[in-house]
């Protein structure tokens, strides 16, 4: 029930609508009791249990009594001037008048609920996207991406068909109980009290194997997000799969799984289906309790109610039973959906580590350096990837980054544009804790151009215009591609820059791929660039156009560069050689040289291969 009332909370904007929907709910039940209440007296004159009054007290509005009365003589009026016949005709027509009411307000109470339904799970999912988009780097690296697809699919869906779906029991059919409820004890208190006894340990019945439902639910749900986990790997590295002759165990391995997932939807669904049959038997036990303790009652002397009265009160009952039908199978599918709800919450209420400051400061411009004090890092593991690295970079300036694979060189750059936070010392923009400012101004200062280009399934144009809200002209797209080299190979192009670039930019080459990244930074046109292996994965063709390209983008601007190929970095300003976390050596290309060290051992490597 906590999960709902989670869920709910979601509801509260959309208090307009639940507010009609529980208004034409009340009037659809009133008009279902009226029934009823037209039905009963009718019924007792007709088969002359009941004599027909001759007079009636003043009508008022207020007092219940008086409205019975006034009915009564009404009704048997109508059966002195017209016969039994006539009337029971005329007495029809208007329980068939109040029924069409009752059902019109039902579906007016649905009508107002589509939009909550819909508007819930439509938020749920719209905070989760965005709860994706700022959670650090480091969640995705220890979370399966396909796990993180499911529950923004699947368990979203759950939450839509199991919970939401419920919604409209939840709103009306406690309503439908309690009036009905209200009006049994009016007609006998003592059976009543009978059936509140029994109600309850059917109701206890049927929550234990809601509770068995909400565990296998749970499983199958993480056995969902496995097997998106296992497509999107598949998909991914299906080059791989087919050039070492993989496919027949890649697909035995998924077939295992999705077995697996069979059988407990199987269990899954024998376990949801077990509700309504159970819950209608323990329905049948009540009413034929009912009926022996009940008919126990009319056959007594000097009993309180006669059988027409007894009649009208097992239909009443009646009209409690399919409500709480439906609150069962609502239980049942809360129950279901509550294991989504849970892998929902891990996401939503993941921690936000990079965090902003309510008081951070705004920052549009970079003018002095860049400067890493004293700054130490861990990953989740506690392993030291950074020691006291001490480092500044002048406004203007190109530093280069070098040094073997896993040394944290990437780190180090990731901690500028704040991806991830040092667990010691300090990292500075002109003399301010980049913690002390906007994220976002922090990060409009700099543009990032990655060893594997990211492209999305979109246009040229809108590839490079990626992240600039305020409309971009064509001419300035086209200008930053001429500055990265695209321009020519954008122009082949069967749509030029309106043209798809396909999944991640399969539809181009590696090195197309990176100068269109190159001219999204261009356009952005940041005073801070950070370049990390941007030429690495390229033939030296490729390579050539790519590092012209990079030339003209770091023309006047401050770059970090991480280098793989030492002679893209001969002419920085400084090399810097990261060895285990720690800066081994630093100086200029030819001053590195001559101390024969670290940087010396890697550039006689290139220089042999």
């Amino acid at each position: 029930m906590n999960k709902l009332l989670k869920i709910l909370v979601y509801v509260k904007p959309y208090w307009p609508y639940a507010s009609l929907n529980i208004f034409f709910n009340i009037l659809a039940v009133f008009f279902s009791l009226a029934s009823f209440a037209v039905f009963m007296p009718i019924l007792n004159m007709l088969f002359q249990n009941q004599e027909i009054p001759t007079a009636a007290q003043e009508l008022v509005w207020t007092n219940f009594d008086s409205l019975k009365e006034n009915f009564n003589f009404f009704a048997g009026q109508l059966i002195n001037k017209y016969g039994q016949l006539e009337t029971l005709f005329y007495i029809s027509l208007v329980i068939l008048g109040l029924y069409f009411l009752k059902n019109l307000f039902r579906y007016m109470a649905m009508f107002f609920l589509a939009p909550i339904r819909n508007g819930v799970v439509r938020d749920l999912r719209n905070d989760m996207y965005k709860k994706i988009l700022i959670l650090p780097i480091s969640y995705f690296s220890e979370k399966k991406k396909g796990d993180i697809i499911s529950r923004m699919t699947s368990d979203v869906l759950e939450v839509e068909w199991s919970i939401m779906s419920s919604l409209e029991a939840i709103f009306r059919e406690p309503i439908a109980i309690t009036a009905s409820i209200a009006v049994l004890f009016y007609m006998s208190p003592s059976l009543t009290l009978f059936v509140m006894i029994l109600l309850p340990i059917s109701g206890f019945l049927i929550g234990q194997i809601g509770k068995s439902l909400k565990r296998t639910s749970d499983k199958s749900q993480k056995r969902m997000g496995f097997i998106l986990s296992i497509i999107e790997e598949t998909i991914g590295g299906l080059r791989i799969i087919k050039g070492f002759t993989a496919i027949n165990s890649t697909e035995k391995k998924f077939h295992t799984v999705n077995q697996d997932y069979t059988n407990l939807m199987i269990k899954l669904y024998r376990k949801r289906d077990l509700a309504s049959p159970l819950s209608e038997f323990l329905g049948v036990v009540v009413v034929v309790t009912i009926l022996w303790y009940g008919g126990r009652l009319i056959l007594m002397e000097n009993s309180a109610m006669d059988a027409a009265a007894f009649l009208v009160y097992l239909g009443i009952f009646s009209q409690i039973l399919n409500p709480a039908k439906a609150i069962t199978a609502a239980f049942y599918n809360v129950q279901k959906g509550a294991a989504s709800v849970e892998r929902i919450e891990d996401i939503l209420d993941a921690p936000e580590i990079i965090e902003e400051k309510k008081d951070a400061q705004t920052k549009d411009v970079f003018t002095e350096k860049i400067e890493y004090k004293n700054l130490s890092f861990s990953y989740v593991d506690k392993t030291p990837v950074l020691k006291s690295i001490n480092l500044e970079i002048p406004k203007g300036s190109t530093i280069a980054l070098v040094g073997a694979s896993g040394g944290g060189k990437s780190t180090l750059a990731d901690l500028l544009p704040r991806f991830y936070d040092p667990q010691g010392g300090e990292l500075l923009i002109d003399n301010v804790n980049i913690k002390d400012l906007k994220i976002n101004d922090l990060r409009a200062l700099m543009g990032i151009v990655t060893q594997e280009s990211i492209l999305f399934n979109d246009s040229v144009f809108n590839n490079i215009a990626l992240g600039i809200e305020d409309k971009v002209s064509e001419e300035d797209v086209i200008a930053a591609a001429k500055i990265a080299n695209a321009h020519e190979f954008i122009s082949r192009m069967e749509n030029g820059y309106q043209s798809i670039v396909g999944d991640r930019g399969q539809l181009l080459s590696g090195g197309q791929r990176q100068r269109i990244s190159i001219a999204r930074a261009v356009l952005k046109n940041p005073p801070i660039m950070i370049l990390d292996e941007a030429t690495s994965a390229l033939d030296t063709e490729s390579e050539r156009l790519v590092q012209q390209a990079l030339e003209n983008l770091m023309k006047n601007r401050t770059s970090l560069v991480i280098a793989h190929r030492l002679s893209t970095i001969k002419y920085a300003n400084e090399i810097v050689v990261i060895d285990k976390g720690e800066i081994a050596e630093r100086g200029k290309h030819h001053e590195l040289l001559e101390k024969k060290g670290i940087y010396k051992k890697l550039h006689d490597m290139q220089a042999f291969g």
